[in-house]
Formats: C-alpha cells, structure tokens, sequence
C-alpha cells in the first residue's frame, strides 16, 4: 500500500469503530464510550445526538410524548364544515380525530388537505372523506411504534388507556423529534428574528424574545425587572411550565403554546385582542 493510500483520511464511522474496540458491557458503557469518541472529535456532535436519541425511544413510551386528551384538537363528526374550518385554519395541523356522538369514541381521522374540494355553501358529509384511525396503548414503546408507523405509512395514532377509553395522540413527528430535536414546520422562524407576523392580530413568535423587544414591537410595557424573556413572563403566568397547546391571557394578548419541552417554552402563538371601544 502507498503512502498516500496509508494517509486518506478516515471516515467517521471508520474511527467510531476504532474508538469502540473496547467492547461496552451495557447500555450506559456504551453512551459513555460515544461520548468520549465526541469530546476526542472522532464524532460529530450532532450525530451523537441521534444516536442518543435512537437509545432512548427504546426505553421511551408513548404515553411519555402523547398529547393529552385534554390538549387535542377534534372534529366532531355531526359539525358542519363552515363551524369546525376556522378551527382547522387556526391550528396548523393537518390531521385532526373525528369523534361520534359518545365524546370517549374516535370513529376516525380527519386530514386538512381533504377538505380542500369542498366550500362552506357546498353540501358536506364528512364520514365521505375520513380515514380509519389507528389505536395504540400507552405502554407501547416508541421504538416498536416507529416501525408501525413507517410499515403502515400512517401518521397519527390514537392512544387508549387500559380501560379503552381515549388518553390522547400521537404522532410520528413527535417520535422523530425524540431523535432529530425539534422538526421544523410551518411556525419556525429565521435564526436572526424573534417574531414573524402572520396577520394583523396574530403572530408566532420565539419564547427567546427579549422582553425589551416584545415591548417595542407591540408598544406595551411588560416589566423586564424579573424577566429577561417573553417565555419566563408567560411561563410564569401559568403558574407551571405549559404543555403544547395551552393558553394564556396576559393583558390584551392571548399567549398559545406551540413548541415546549420538558425543560421550557420555544415558540408561541400570539392572538391580540381589540382593545375596547370608549
């Protein structure tokens, strides 16, 4: 073999292997070779970080990362198509439960992009256009759901409890941000802006948002003495720190929670409220 041969660079894969020569005895030896091989830059940062994240959706359940129930945006399956659309607008999904008449059965599943043939005058059936909603158990492990989802190329679920009855959803973007960190959607925003304005009364805006800079773009005088950010003033509001699809009142603004993690807020939805007529 030459000696440009000998010095080709190797790949990272390549030098992972050499790195792992020791033969971890359980998963914990494992995470920390990997992360030896990272400080030693023989991995690349982020891609530890999946290989972190396809560790741990095998110990995850679903009932982990499901949305509640209470946090679930549904059709009802008797509502006409002009009183459940502003609904489906306002949220930015595209799949959304269908229940029937008893509140704890979901006889289905909704996608946004089926509604686009129809118009508010025209007549509307929805059982024309639903799609069969699949059930999983809270205790299902992510790892063995992921592989269902991507077999059945289906992209929600719906999750029951132990009694059958209806405990949340969940979807395969919310599987694969346990892997990939947060996926980027309709709502993100550019790196240098804080806040992106749809629509006169509404916006989506980071939980990074400095205090300072929600005051002078919205001209209000939120206190910024407590709270360097947008997210620490509604966080505290709540009293807790806020799931997906929760809401706030502060002032005149209704604060919507669109991204959160166990650790904090990442991106809001921000509705202004008239101010009232003297």
């Amino acid at each position: 073999m030459n000696e440009e041969a000998a010095e080709k660079p190797r790949s990272w894969l390549e030098r992972l292997s050499q790195a792992l020569l020791r033969e971890p005895q359980d998963r914990e030896q494992l995470v920390t070779l990997l992360r030896d091989a990272e400080q030693r830059d023989l991995l690349d940062a982020q891609a530890l970080a999946m290989i972190e994240g396809v560790l741990q959706i095998s110990e995850m359940q679903v009932r982990d990362i499901m949305v509640p129930r209470a946090q679930m945006i549904i059709v009802e399956k008797d509502m006409p198509l002009a009183e459940f659309l502003p609904k489906v607008i306002e949220s930015g999904h595209s799949r959304f439960p269908v229940i029937g008449e008893d509140k704890d059965e979901v006889v289905g599943i909704l996608l946004a992009k089926d509604l686009l043939r129809y118009n508010q005058q025209a007549p509307f059936d929805i059982r024309e256009i639903v799609r069969p909603a699949v059930f999983v158990p809270e205790s299902k492990r992510l790892d063995i759901l992921l592989q269902e989802f991507r077999h059945t190329h289906n992209h929600m679920a719906i999750v029951v409890d132990e009694y059958g009855g209806v405990a949340g959803l969940v979807t395969i973007e919310d599987v694969l941000e346990q892997i990939v960190g947060e996926i980027e959607d309709e709502y993100d925003i550019g790196e240098e802006t804080f806040i992106k304005k749809r629509s006169e009364t509404q916006y989506i805006i980071k939980a990074l948002t400095p205090v300072e800079e929600f005051n002078r773009y919205f001209g209000v005088k939120f206190a910024d003495s407590e709270f360097d950010t947008i997210g620490g003033v509604v966080t505290h509001a709540f009293g807790h720190l806020p799931k997906r699809g929760e809401v706030v009142m502060i002032d005149r603004f209704r604060f919507k929670i669109l991204h959160a993690d166990n650790r904090r807020i990442r991106l809001l939805r921000v509705t202004l409220r008239k101010r009232p007529e003297i």
